[in-house]
């Protein structure tokens, strides 16, 4: 069968996009472009092969899908180098939840804590 998705795109609504922004970029090591003074004002993130959108979101607070639901990360970003990109995180003061290890579905994986709230995981289908 023919490949036919190559990438996803994750959009994070966000009370304060501007402070969001920052943190990505200070922290998650993105890069931002602004986009607002569009129609529907947003902020692009770029990180190697990975886009993040920021949208402004119309209440106070993010609601990360663990509240919303009982469990779950709000994004799964995929890695084969997670140890190296944990570490550069750590560094630059961002919150990991749930260290590098692997879960029971087999994923070699770690999880981050985002400023507003929202846990991404990083991580590989293990062989």
């Amino acid at each position: 069968m023919e490949k036919r998705l190559f990438q996803s795109h994750s959009i994070f609504p966000t009370p304060d996009i501007l402070k969001t922004a920052d943190y990505y970029e200070k922290v998650l090591g993105f890069m931002a472009v602004q986009y607002l003074d569009a129609k529907e004002p947003h902020v692009c993130l770029y990180r190697d092969d990975t886009e993040i959108i920021l949208t402004i979101a119309n209440v106070p607070r993010v609601m990360p899908n663990r509240e919303l639901y009982g469990y779950g990360y709000d994004a799964y970003f995929i890695t084969d180098r997670q140890e190296a990109l944990q570490q550069e995180f750590l560094d630059a003061g961002a919150k990991v939840v749930r260290p590098l290890s692997n879960t029971d579905y087999h994923n070699h994986e770690f999880v981050v804590e985002d400023i507003d709230g929202r846990w991404l995981g990083f991580g590989l289908k293990g062989i």
